[in-house]
C-alpha cells in the first residue's frame, strides 16, 4: 500500500527523455538553418519554440526534484543532468538568435560543419539517456558516452579551424567577431553535451 503511495520516481526519467528529444529537435532545426539560410526569422523563432518547451520541461522537473521523496539516484546528479541537458538547448537558441540579431551574411562552412557534428551529439547523447533505464546494464551506456566525447574533441577540432580561418580570411573586424562568437556557442554546446556524458558515466558507474 505504501509502496502505491509514493510518487513514480521514473517520471524523472521521462523528464530526461523529454529534454534530450527538444535538444535533438533544436540541434536539427539549426542545422536546417545553416544549410538553407533563408526565412531566417521564422526558422529562429522555431528554434526558440523548442527552446520554451525544453525550459517548460526543466522547471517542471526541477520543481518534482524538490517535492519527491524518491528518487532513482542522487538528488544533486538529477539537478546537474537537467542543467545540463538543458544548457545545450539554450546555446542552440542563442546561437540561432545571434544568426538574426547580428544580421550575419552567407554562412560559412565551417558553420554547416560544425552544425553537422552537434546534431549527431546531440542524437548520443539522447540515446545515452534513453539507456540509462536500463542502468544495470552499464556497457551501452558507457560505450553511448565515449561516442559522446569523441564527437566533442571533433567538434572542438572544427572550432580551433574555424576560428583560425576566420582570422585569416580578410573579413572585416566586425564579422569576424559575430562569427567567432557563434562558433564559440556551438562549441560549448558540444561541450555540454560531454557534460552530460560525464554525469551519466558517474551515475552509471556508482549504481550499476
Amino acid at each position: 500500500m505504501l509502496e502505491k503511495l509514493m510518487p513514480r520516481s521514473d517520471e524523472f526519467f521521462d523528464d530526461f527523455d523529454a529534454q534530450a528529444d527538444a535538444t535533438v529537435r533544436g540541434a536539427k532545426l539549426l542545422l536546417a538553418l545553416f544549410e538553407d539560410f533563408t526565412d531566417v526569422e521564422r526558422k529562429v523563432a522555431a528554434i526558440k519554440e523548442v527552446e520554451h518547451e525544453g525550459d517548460d520541461i526543466a522547471h517542471r522537473a526541477f520543481e518534482r526534484l524538490h517535492k519527491q521523496f524518491i528518487t532513482p539516484f542522487d538528488r544533486a546528479e538529477i539537478h546537474r543532468l537537467l542543467g545540463r541537458i538543458d544548457d545545450v538547448l539554450d546555446l542552440t537558441d542563442a546561437t540561432a538568435e545571434r544568426l538574426l540579431l547580428y544580421e550575419v551574411g552567407p554562412v560559412p562552412q565551417a558553420a554547416k560543419d560544425m552544425a553537422r557534428v552537434l546534431v549527431p551529439t546531440c542524437e548520443k547523447m539522447q540515446e545515452a539517456v534513453r539507456l540509462m533505464r536500463k542502468i544495470k546494464n552499464p556497457s551501452q551506456i558507457l560505450a553511448a558516452c565515449r561516442e559522446i566525447k569523441g564527437l566533442e574533441s571533433a567538434a572542438d577540432a572544427l572550432g580551433r579551424g574555424a576560428i583560425a580561418a576566420l582570422f585569416k580570411s580578410g573579413a572585416d573586424a566586425l564579422s569576424i567577431i559575430k562569427w567567432k562568437e557563434i562558433y564559440d556557442l556551438m562549441e560549448t554546446a558540444t561541450d555540454r553535451c560531454e557534460d552530460v556524458a560525464d554525469v551519466i558515466e558517474g551515475v552509471v558507474l556508482e549504481h550499476a
